[in-house]
């Protein structure tokens, strides 16, 4: 009997640690925290070394900064950065070489006041790129006051001249359109602005050929007023793009609810386009498309788990390298609750099954105000680490690393 209550002891206490260990979650390393309002990162290789480079706006801190990766040696110290432009109230900021002048630019998006899109142009000498001097900010006249700009993507939406910008915004007015670049993408007086869609509070905004018929379509989600929902938007075809307002709606699902960010996803593995969301103050969103030439889908739910704050980002992958895809996602409102999390399935467990298991990630010390996330493997250790921002304890931009491998 002594035996047995001795083994019983052993088995708890190892269990006891794994769950102490697990509530802990992943270790956390700063890429910078000098500023205020971290607001979501963006990626590309800017300097075609084969790293992923990030840019950021600093919401509250007004700055515009772009971080090079320093190799994954060196991934868990702070990042060599640029401030690229000092702007009020920037949401969103993301890479692209806006002239074609092989310098990868970037385009500000910003709310509040200040409601306007700007473009940093990069240096053409890349040996100048961490030179703020260097750097050149400049409004996006057609942009000026319309709105408070949210997102930006850049999209070849009419297959002339240079890269377009499609964008969207919360408040009056809001809503998603597309900036057409001139002949001369310098010339930003010369941009036109083309609206596509009128809506409450723009989240998420993906480029992607729903219906296959060799154009770019826009899926977006809107998270506030009559429209809300997760929803995409059919290219008219180039005759017609330009024309006001000739973008037919489709819904995808999330009808009347506060949907969040987003992720484009093939979760079933099946050969078809889903997606999921987060929804503020409840559970997630499947939307698993159906069979068939007319794009549609069917909603199932996800449970968030308990003692998290309310959803706000999610991302899908391998996390744990056991072949199914997991998810991963961010919230706000995390005051001593978890912020950071993913979620797994047994092998037996369908892809619609509500009930995932779930792991933490940021643990309940630190962290209020999550946002997007993006998953890269940063220290070359085989798995995907989480990178995200936190915008109210100012714990900046910041990345966990995986502890699979």
């Amino acid at each position: 009997m002594r035996k047995r209550t001795f083994v019983i002891a052993i088995v708890s206490s190892l269990l006891l640690g794994s769950l102490c260990h697990a509530a802990e979650g992943w270790k956390r390393h700063t890429i910078d925290d000098t500023s205020r309002g971290a607001d979501g990162v963006r990626t590309a290789d800017v300097n075609g070394d084969g790293l992923i480079d990030l840019v950021t706006g600093w919401e509250e801190g007004g700055v515009v900064r772009v971080y090079l990766h320093p190799g994954p040696k060196k991934s868990k110290e702070r990042w060599p950065a640029v401030t690229v432009g000092k702007v009020r109230s920037p949401e969103d900021a993301v890479f692209v070489d806006l002239d074609g002048d092989g310098a990868t630019d970037v385009v500000s998006s910003c709310e509040g006041r200040e409601r306007s899109l700007f473009v940093h142009w990069a240096p053409k000498d890349k040996s100048k790129y961490l030179d703020a001097a260097a750097w050149k900010t400049e409004p996006l006249p057609a942009s000026l006051g319309k709105a408070m700009w949210m997102f930006c993507v850049p999209v070849q939406m009419d297959g002339k001249r240079g890269v377009d910008l499609v964008a969207g915004s919360k408040g009056t007015g809001a809503g998603v359109g597309w900036f057409e670049s001139p002949e001369n993408p310098r010339d930003l007086a010369a941009w036109k602005w083309r609206a596509m869609y009128a809506g409450g509070w723009i989240m998420s905004l993906f480029e992607i050929d729903i219906d296959a018929d060799g154009d770019p379509d826009v899926v977006i989600t809107d998270r506030k007023g009559k429209n809300s929902g997760c929803r995409w938007l059919e290219n008219p075809g180039p005759k017609s793009v330009g024309s006001p307002n000739p973008w037919k709606e489709h819904l995808v699902g999330g009808k009347g609810q506060e949907v969040m960010f987003a992720r484009p996803v093939d979760l079933d593995r099946n050969g078809l386009l889903d997606f999921v969301t987060a929804v503020r103050g409840d559970d997630f969103l499947y939307f698993r498309r159906q069979p068939g030439k007319t794009p549609s889908w069917k909603t199932s739910s996800i449970k968030m788990p308990t003692n998290t704050g309310t959803g706000k980002g999610v991302h899908v992958n391998d996390f744990d390298l056991d072949g199914r895809l997991d998810l991963v996602f961010t919230c706000e409102n995390a005051q001593k609750k978890s912020g950071v999390m993913w979620l797994s399935r047994r092998a037996d467990q369908p892809v619609t099954s509500p009930d995932w298991l779930p792991h933490e990630i940021s643990g309940r010390k630190e962290g209020i105000k999550f946002d997007r996330i993006e998953l890269l493997d940063l220290d070359a250790d085989g798995d995907l680490d989480v990178i995200t921002c936190e915008e109210r304890d100012n714990l900046g931009v910041i990345w966990y690393e995986n502890p699979t491998k």
